[in-house]
């Protein structure tokens, strides 16, 4: 989750991995989260992160285009340099272009309370719903013909 959250990501590919394990915890993700997601993946990478909570080894993930190098430092470094990111970050308007770039995560994390809400309501709606097949279920056992 933290990665993702980088303008740019390096990939040391001795060791580790990425993905969403969301699925595999039982854990939703939630608008704020899911949005930057989409913004910053293909929606096929996104699909599979999310529904497959696959797992992506350094290789994969850059040619995923998850991540934009492989390396450590001296690689971090390189595309700094190379970019001019320093140099760009100076004129005064990469934070503006950020927030464009980045309007829906943005107005997610705005209303983060608001969703908060919303989510903890839909998720009653959901126990209510369960609880009441449950009560058919049981009834309709109740008062089906019994099998001899």
């Amino acid at each position: 989750m933290l990665a993702i959250y980088h303008d740019y990501r390096i990939f040391n590919p001795s060791r580790g991995f990425l993905c969403l394990n969301e699925l595999d915890l039982g854990v939703p993700l939630r608008p704020a989260m899911s949005s930057i997601f989409r913004e910053k993946l293909t929606p096929d990478v996104y699909k599979i992160m999310v529904l497959e909570a696959k797992r992506f080894g350094a290789q994969e993930a850059l040619e995923s285009k998850i991540v934009d190098g492989l390396g450590g430092f001296e690689e971090a470094m390189k595309i700094i340099t190379d970019r001019k990111l320093v140099e760009k970050a100076k004129k005064g308007v990469y934070r503006e272009l950020k927030k464009e770039m980045f309007r829906e995560t943005l107005g997610y994390l705005e209303r983060s309370e608001e969703e908060a809400h919303r989510m903890d309501a839909e998720a009653r709606r959901e126990g209510v719903r369960g609880e009441e097949a449950k009560r058919r279920v049981n009834e309709w056992k109740r008062n089906a013909p019994s099998k001899l």
